[in-house]
């Protein structure tokens, strides 16, 4: 029953547990007790080998199990075609920007394109379209900002819609000079459109966050 406890304190040393038996005294008693002595080597070496056998063989699956991936992931096509169309939307609102201040830098710098008003009204007439010039710039560059956009070229484009098909049928506007508001509605067309697509993209994107919660 002695040599019991000092091997109880062996068994849980080896095992990194806390000994009930101070080390002093357990290491006294195994230089004093051949039999307790023995015990712990072939603890020990049993210990040992447990800890030490080999693992089990496993087959190797890498080969079979790249051959069963699909040559590419679900949606990647999709995903891919939604990128190039979304940078199909922001180059073209781009070109439209630019077009946007070739249209305002005559106005602004001499008074001219602005079918022989005065010239504070040209420079009004400038700054407007510079102004959308901006507007539709800030867009192609950060889409996530086209929805804030939105109220204001749509208010734009209504009235001057409106008041353009107004002034053609009473003879005030030349068509050559409504025809280039054209490019104002086509610039709200493609804001529209990225504005579109960035709200169902993050619709989806939140809608994968709640099934993964």
């Amino acid at each position: 029953m002695h040599c019991e406890r000092f091997r109880e304190a062996a068994s849980a040393r080896m095992d990194g547990e806390g000994s009930p038996v101070p080390a002093p005294a357990l290491d006294a008693h195994l230089d004093a007790c051949p039999s307790c002595a023995a015990w712990v080597a072939t603890a020990g070496t049993l210990t040992r080998r447990a800890r030490l056998a080999p693992a089990p063989a496993v087959p190797d699956l890498t080969a079979t199990v790249l051959t069963a991936l699909p040559e590419r992931l679900p949606g990647a096509a999709a995903a891919a075609r939604s990128r190039l169309v979304t940078t199909a939307l922001r180059l073209a609102l781009l070109a439209v920007g630019v077009a946007q201040i070739g249209l305002a830098t005559p106005s602004l710098l001499d008074g001219a394109g602005a079918m022989s008003a005065p010239v504070h009204m040209a420079h009004e007439t400038g700054a407007w379209n510079l102004g959308l010039a901006v507007a539709f710039l800030a867009c192609a560059a950060a889409p996530r900002l086209a929805p804030g956009a939105l109220p204001f070229l749509v208010t734009f484009t209504v009235v001057l819609t409106v008041t353009t098909v107004a002034d053609l049928e009473s003879g005030h506007v030349h068509a050559d000079r409504a025809v280039g508001h054209l490019l104002l509605l086509v610039g709200l067309l493609l804001t529209a459109a990225l504005a579109w697509r960035g709200r169902r993209r993050a619709a989806r994107g939140a809608a994968g966050v709640r099934v993964l919660a």
